[in-house]
């Protein structure tokens, strides 16, 4: 005959031993759960020290500049100014000036638009006549532009680039692009980008693909007027 069930007559269970959280070889499912979620709150932890956001758009570190590229955004605006990382140096040969250095430390405090291209690059020659218009609009405010050549095995064919371009704006020849060690962590193999420095040579603004004129024009305007200090 079955014993009938009434509460408070069962007997009682003895209670069972409680499971660890982890064990020796960390293979326990709570384990591993309890990890991921310890590996995710670091690496929130570790990108809001990274830097300050502006809305969605940018990461910026001050200090030195340090490329940040949050979601693999092709557009990047660093925001506010007292967030950019500086540039300390940036130069290398100049294209049509063969043995004269040129570069960043020209242009003292002056707005710098850093266009990275190559004579190979389809791409570039669909930007290279906003890039101009803008130098020949922007200069008379203290805007400078500034190219690098990279990856032209050939001086001549990247001259001859510049000269059929009609561009008047200086560019380093760079092929293995070692001016470009100062951007910590850019990918140098995108090409073409460009690079906009305020007037204290901070990074304001990248483009990580064909930039137009209706896209840099307003970001170098807005820089010219920031005071120099």
């Amino acid at each position: 005959m079955s014993r009938p069930c009434h509460p408070g007559t069962a007997t009682p269970r003895k209670p069972r031993p409680r499971r660890a959280w982890c064990t020796v070889r960390g293979v326990h499912g709570r384990c591993a759960a309890r990890r991921r979620s310890l590996v995710a709150l670091l690496l929130a932890v570790g990108m809001v020290l990274a830097g300050c956001s502006t809305g969605s758009d940018a990461v910026a570190t001050g200090g030195d500049f340090q490329f940040v590229a949050p979601g693999g955004q092709q557009i990047i605006h660093y925001e506010p100014p007292e967030a950019r990382g500086t540039l300390r140096r940036l130069s290398g040969e100049s294209l049509l000036q063969p043995g004269r250095q040129t570069g960043i430390q020209d242009y003292p405090n002056q707005v710098v638009v850093i266009n990275i291209w190559g004579s190979w690059c389809g791409p570039c020659r669909a930007e290279v006549n906003d890039l101009q218009q803008l130098y020949q609009n922007s200069k008379a405010r203290g805007v400078a532009m500034l190219g690098i050549d990279i990856r032209d095995s050939y001086r001549d064919a990247a001259a001859d680039f510049v000269h059929d371009q009609k561009l008047t704006y200086p560019s380093i020849y760079d092929p293995p692009g070692r001016s470009l060690d100062g951007l910590r962590g850019y990918p140098r193999n995108v090409v073409p980008s460009t690079i906009v420095l305020d007037r204290q040579h901070r990074v304001a603004a990248v483009f990580l693909t064909v930039v137009r004129l209706g896209q840099l024009a307003p970001v170098v305007q807005q820089l010219a007027a920031e005071p120099t200090s």
